[in-house]
């Protein structure tokens, strides 16, 4: 489909044992000629090689050898891009695999645009647009239970749940055409009563797939956790403990932290972004004011809080007051320093979820990991939850074809045209269209492609 060949390195940049150059293309094979110098005596052009084969040799620039090189040739269509895909595996480092791409793009080939591999792979029809941003999603998850969800959804599991919501609109679709071209046929009552079913089995389907949007974003994005609490309360030593290594400044000095501090951790498979933020008191200068603006600005922010309390002391007004306004926002209330004699009481009644840790001996860590997965995401994360999480892209399309499917329901229920009930019918399918890529633009595509990394 396309007269361009196109290369990019598709490793990390930076010192590595190897970094990968990958071309893609009608010409990457006589383009990888030009540059390849194969060893040994026979020096079988790439061109003339065998699919999925492997090449040892150097890759030379005007004479002059640039690295001593391995060459994977993958003929089409049985490649990611279902072109001829050429990738030149080098010794790692910036300037090795720069040099290598430089002779590679000198000899014909074009720089790459982020994710043009995988939308050559999409426009091509190897994946559909839900498996493409599922690349994405497994480059860039920050859990195994992300990393899992991509990988479902890349071997097609929304895709087929997608397509037998379309079926239940395409034969209804097909049933109310019909009457329209033989007006004559009126349809009738038990007929569209089993087309309204089928209306509402849709609906159903469309439902179940809405309510896993949560959990997507949970997966793909994690959930923002602002610490807060008064100074040295040891809401530093929690992030440490949380992240398991030392990431946050501690110190028996009140007021040490006066900026935030951002870490994502996994919890019980979860991607969670910790924020520690400075001890909520009157300031006693300049910095540590902006501190606290920045701490009450997180916590207005963050989806849950973790609010410490010193248990060795006895409960602040401060705190109280922050207790009573977290009332309605979901949070959890640490009590540190659990090690220590008990000095800390709360009024009644106050329905507060109260966990006891000691940042010092680890104790009561674990529990409040338990707590906080069970506050971002209650009950058992199921292995069936994690083939189907969408994202916004597909909430928004799924939300405007489940309008159209309710619209077409009560249009044919009311008697209303049928032309009317056809119209709402292609609605709902054009936008399960747009989710998979069966009815798209190019400015969705650049938007959804943009967002990946180059050599991708």
């Amino acid at each position: 489909m396309f007269e361009d060949t196109i290369a990019a390195i598709a490793t990390s940049i930076g010192e590595a044992g190897l970094a990968v150059i990958r071309i893609s293309g009608r010409s990457a094979l006589a383009i990888a000629d030009q540059c390849f110098v194969p060893a040994g005596k026979a020096r079988t052009p790439l061109r003339e090689a065998a699919s999925h084969t492997i090449h040892f040799g150097r890759v030379v620039r005007v004479g002059r050898t640039v690295d001593e090189v391995l060459v994977s040739v993958m003929l089409a269509p049985r490649t990611f891009t279902r072109e001829d895909v050429v990738e030149i595996s080098c010794h790692g480092g910036i300037l090795p695999a720069r040099m290598v791409l430089e002779t590679v793009l000198a000899a014909g080939a074009r720089a790459a645009l982020p994710g043009e591999f995988t939308r050559r792979a999409f426009l091509n029809g190897r994946i559909d647009l839900t498996q493409a941003e599922a690349v994405a999603d497994l480059i860039h998850a920050r859990s195994e239970l992300a990393m899992q969800a991509a990988t479902e959804q890349l071997e097609g599991k929304l895709s087929l749940r997608l397509r037998a919501v379309r079926e239940e609109l395409l034969t209804p679709l097909a049933h109310v055409e019909a009457h329209i071209d033989f007006p004559d046929e009126d349809i009738a009552p038990d007929t569209r009563e089993g087309l309204a079913s089928r209306f509402g089995q849709a609906r159903l389907q469309m439902d179940a797939l809405l309510r896993t949007a949560k959990e997507g974003q949970i997966l793909r994005q994690g959930i923002r956790v602002a610490i807060i609490g008064r100074p040295n309360s040891g809401k530093s030593s929690l992030l440490n403990q949380l992240l398991g290594r030392d990431r946050a400044i501690v110190s028996a000095i009140p007021g040490t932290t006066r900026d935030t501090i951002e870490e994502t951790a996994n919890i019980r498979g979860l991607p969670v972004v910790f924020v520690d933020t400075a001890g909520l008191r009157h300031a006693e200068n300049e910095i540590e004011a902006e501190g606290i603006r920045r701490s009450r600005e997180m916590r207005d922010r963050a989806e849950l809080i973790l609010h410490v309390l010193d248990a060795a002391a006895p409960l602040a007004e401060d705190d109280l007051l922050l207790l009573q306004s977290e009332d309605r926002r979901p949070h959890i209330v640490v009590c540190n320093k659990s090690d220590l004699p008990r000095r800390l009481e709360f009024p009644s009644p106050m329905n507060l979820v109260r966990v006891d840790v000691s940042c010092v001996t680890g104790q009561g860590i674990e529990a409040l990991k338990d707590a906080l997965k069970e506050m971002i995401w209650s009950g058992a994360i199921q292995a069936e939850m994690l083939q189907v999480t969408i994202n916004a892209r597909h909430f928004e399309a799924l939300t405007r074809a489940r309008e159209g499917v309710l619209a077409a329901k009560a249009a044919l229920e009311a008697q209303a045209s049928l032309e009317l009930v056809a119209m709402d019918l292609r609605i709902a399918l054009n936008a399960l269209g747009e989710i998979t890529g069966q009815t798209t633009t190019e400015d969705l595509l650049d938007r959804i492609f943009s967002q990946f990394c180059i050599g991708k």
